[in-house]
């Protein structure tokens, strides 16, 4: 947006894999809470980030960035990583994983709340 000609202004800007923290945090709390199938849309580029959004609870991950900025074949590559991890972490589907890490699956899920945020914060270093 351009605030002094008030004028919306097209520009594309794609993601990065570290956009997708916030989403992923929103999704494991949500996860199991709402009735709803959860989309990760931010910061999917690599065949972990897949993993990552899964495992918080997504349906799906979207990977719109990663394929414009690699091309339509990435998703061959990223096919082939995630059924490799899949087979080296010995699950049978990405079903069997989906919700492992979210808020209700983990022993300590005080980590996706501002408490630990601000735990991890004080231990930052410049």
């Amino acid at each position: 947006m351009d605030i002094e000609s008030l004028e919306a202004i097209p520009h594309l800007e794609l993601s990065t894999s570290s956009e997708m923290r916030l989403p992923l945090k929103w999704i494991a709390i949500l996860y199991g809470k709402v009735e709803a199938d959860l989309a990760l849309t931010s910061g999917i580029h690599t065949a972990q980030d897949v993993v990552k959004g899964i495992m918080a609870g997504a349906s799906v991950t979207m990977t719109t960035s990663a394929l414009l900025h690699h091309g339509p074949y990435h998703l061959a590559t990223m096919i082939s990583e995630l059924n490799r991890w899949l087979d080296d972490h010995e699950y049978d589907s990405v079903s069997q994983m989906r919700g492992c890490l979210s808020h209700r699956a983990i022993p300590n899920p005080t980590a996706y709340e501002r408490g630990n945020y601000m735990r991890v914060l004080g231990s930052y270093h410049v």
